[in-house]
């Protein structure tokens, strides 16, 4: 029989505004501890020097992180011209240089080819497998990383100020699997002058916006406390981009127990994914049928 977890039962969203120079899985344990809770994750990582949302998911909500994850998300970053970097980022070394400085016309035409459906590679620097692998810890032991280029959708991709000639700073809204430093790094290669994020800021990611979010500070001081409480989010913010279904008592047992429930709807189609409220509690999320919704996910909270 496996060990009991420890901690409370507590489910919902901590919406953490993520300061520089800590990685995501850290502000993630900080916040389980802060939180005592038995259950906590995060719905898209966040490089160590990069700022912004980071919504902590905790106890049943961890079941919804997939639809943030896959929701479209805001980034707001500095990218310094003339100079690769091996991480893309200001954490690596100079690879190359240029004194070739683009105009502002220059770069806002180029943006056009990093905008729809496009083909990035991920940074060598990276959590993507290779073989079993992360990237960056072969990169890290001086192998000669191959990634091959994956699908991103771009939403928007536009310039927002041009402090000098050795900085731009742009805005992208995109979907899931998007590394900025990429587009950094491509798009100094387009432009012929080669970059690298210098500054990133993620402002938005789904139904969750930085300027709500609590700073590390907060959760340091409210920790134990239980005053982080009134700072969570309801578990059914993460499944905002869904349709929701009214269910039965019935219904609602039916489907607490993983099996199809009778839900009522008047705009669903059949074979649309939704998830079933009672009493203002989601209960489960699945695929709608006939009347009845065929649960994948079911939520004890």
């Amino acid at each position: 029989m496996g060990r009991r977890k420890k901690g409370r039962d507590i489910h919902g969203w901590l919406v953490v505004d993520k300061p520089a120079g800590v990685s995501s899985n850290a502000v993630v344990n900080k916040v389980r501890w802060a939180m005592d809770a038995k259950k906590a994750g995060h719905a898209g990582t966040l490089d160590p020097e990069a700022t912004g949302v980071l919504a902590v998911a905790l106890g049943e909500a961890t079941k919804t992180v997939p639809y943030i994850t896959d929701a479209l998300k805001a980034y707001v970053f500095t990218i310094r011209l003339g100079q690769a970097t091996n991480t893309d980022d200001t954490e690596g070394e100079v690879i190359a240089e240029s004194d070739a400085r683009p105009s502002d016309d220059d770069i806002q035409a180029a943006l056009g080819q990093f905008t729809g459906q496009i083909m990035q590679v991920p940074p060598k620097f990276s959590a993507v497998k290779i073989d079993g692998e992360r990237a960056y810890k072969l990169a890290r032991d001086g192998e000669d990383v191959e990634i091959a280029a994956r699908p991103l959708w771009v939403e928007e991709l536009v310039m927002l100020d041009r402090p000098d000639a050795d900085h731009v700073t742009l805005e992208m809204t995109c979907g899931k699997g998007g590394y900025v430093r990429s587009i950094a790094r491509d798009l100094g290669e387009v432009l012929g002058c080669f970059g690298h994020v210098r500054e990133l800021r993620r402002i938005w990611s789904g139904p969750f916006d930085a300027e709500d979010g609590v700073s590390m500070d907060l959760v340091e001081e409210l920790a134990k406390t239980g005053e982080l409480d009134a700072y969570l989010r309801p578990l059914e913010d993460g499944l905002a981009e869904l349709p929701e279904l009214r269910t039965t008592d019935e219904g609602a047992a039916r489907l607490r127990h993983g099996n199809p429930g009778m839900v009522i709807t008047s705009d669903v189609e059949y074979g649309d994914e939704a998830w079933a409220a009672h009493d203002g509690k989601a209960v489960a999320v699945g695929i709608y049928r006939a009347g009845e919704l065929h649960p994948s996910r079911v939520f004890n909270q």
